[in-house]
Parts: structure tokens; sequence; C-alpha cells
């Protein structure tokens, strides 16, 4: 693939992602009552040490947070698992067919295969678990803070 066409993936594939997906920020506080900027910005503080505290949530490390692996999906023993019962599975139907050994052997290859995708179905759910996780966390984080600047005076969006 040249590099020009490269760049043209790229700007698709970021023109199509929803913009609220991209910016997971605290919400926005609007001064209502005409705060000073000093004010706002010491309300903010405040704010943010309330909900932090009263949360349990820190969204600097829930953004720090490292990004599950995405490497080829192996460790969990499903491909193992998946190569024994299809070895097993086919020594059964190969020693009918009269050859056991050959019929053991396909079967561990396709259990192999089977076990993979058991493996990567697995690390997907588990992936997807973790981003609502960390999605539930900072909402509570979110409606806190929202919460004690509303309190405040200011308007939240």
């Amino acid at each position: 693939m040249t590099t020009l066409i490269k760049y043209f993936v790229l700007a698709a594939l970021v023109g199509s992602l929803p913009l609220d997906g991209m910016a997971q920020g605290k919400p926005i506080a609007y001064p209502a009552k005409g705060q000073s900027p000093q004010k706002q910005q010491q309300d903010d503080g405040a704010c943010y040490s309330w909900a932090k505290s009263n949360t349990g949530v820190d969204p600097t490390v829930v953004a720090n947070a490292p990004p599950p692996p995405s490497g080829p999906a192996v460790g969990g023993g499903e491909r193992v698992q998946g190569a024994a019962r299809g070895a097993a599975g086919g020594a059964v139907i190969g020693a009918i067919a009269g050859d056991a050994g050959k019929g053991a052997a396909i079967g561990a290859a396709t259990g192999t295969m089977v076990g993979g995708s058991r493996a990567r179905q697995n690390r997907r759910a588990a992936a997807a678990s973790s981003q609502s996780q960390t999605q539930g966390a900072m909402d509570t984080f979110n409606r806190a803070y929202a919460a004690c600047m509303e309190g405040r005076g200011y308007s939240i969006k």
C-alpha cells in the first residue's frame, strides 16, 4: 500500500469516529452567576477533588490505564484444550475409519483452530467489559463533579 493511500485510509477512519467518544473530559461548566475566571478555577479544583474523593474515581488514572492487550490471542489455554478435544474426537472417528493416528492429527488441527477462535472471542469480551467499566467509572465521576459545580452556581453541559 502506498503512503498516500495509507494517509487517506487513516483520515477516513479518524473522520468516521464519533466526536463524543474522542473527548471523554469532564462536563463543561458555565459561570451562570457571573463568577470570575479565578473563582471558576477555584471551584473547578474543589469540585474535582470532591468528586474524586466521594466516588473513588481518579480520572487521570482512568485516562492513563493501559489498554487491553491486542496481540495474538494466546495464553488462556483455549488452543491446547481445543487440540486435545479435537485429537480425542479425531482418534475415535479415525479408529472407526481404520486410521486412528490420521484422525487424531486432523482432529487436533481442527481443535486448535476452534480453540484460537474461542480465545479471540474471550479477548474481545474482556476488552468490551473493561471499556464498559471505564466508561461507567467516568460517568460516576462526571455526575459528582456536575452536582458540585451546579451547587456552586454553574450551568453544566
